[in-house]
């Protein structure tokens, strides 16, 4: 019995670093979730009612997945990587922050003024099963990091300041998944 569990163990660090390598650790989200904050951070600077805004800060999603997809083929990444059983997994944790963003409509009309940094903390948080998915530190601690900065910086500032934020944070984000696709998936034994 105690083989068969460790022989399962090894398959599945086996399709891990599957996912990791084939996907660049979800780079190309990362990469997205950049344009998206830097969207986000311009609507909160225009001149425009909050609802308008909140709304425009919805909108700005939209093109996750397309935009993930052309840099994807940019930077070398199987989108979809069909033989990996756990690539429907992550799909999943994709998903599962749907249900999550029914906070956030609710937070759009109740308190139109944190939706910002609700719309953060839940980003945030999203990203900690990926962190097992891609045997990647970078999710584990981006995943905790950034829901406490977007409730520590909402509670104090506007929701501007909160994308500003969250667009340096991305962009610390793809520095050091980039760092970890270069440095950890080609070496396992630094992957632990």
């Amino acid at each position: 019995m105690e083989n068969n569990t460790k022989n399962l163990f090894d398959v599945i660090k086996e399709l891990k670093l599957d996912c990791a390598g084939k996907q660049k650790k979800g780079l190309h989200f990362i990469l997205t979730s950049v344009l998206i904050w830097t969207i986000i951070l311009v609507v909160q600077l225009l001149p425009l009612p909050v609802m308008t805004k909140n709304f425009f800060t919805f909108c700005a999603s939209v093109p996750l997945c397309p935009v993930a997809y052309a840099i994807s083929k940019l930077i070398k990444v199987d989108f979809q990587n069909k033989e990996n059983p756990l690539t429907g997994l992550g799909i999943l944790f994709t998903v599962n922050q749907m249900i999550y963003l029914l906070i956030a409509m609710w937070v759009y009309s109740a308190v139109p003024d944190k939706l910002v940094m609700v719309y953060a903390m839940i980003f945030g948080a999203h990203l900690l099963p990926y962190g097992w998915l891609y045997l990647s530190r970078s999710y584990y601690v981006f995943a905790g990091v950034i829901p406490v900065l977007a409730l520590a910086v909402g509670i104090q500032y506007p929701a501007a300041v909160i994308a500003g934020v969250m667009l340096l944070v991305e962009l610390v984000f793809c520095v050091c998944l980039v760092y970890e696709v270069k440095y950890s998936y080609y070496r396992k034994d630094c992957i632990k």
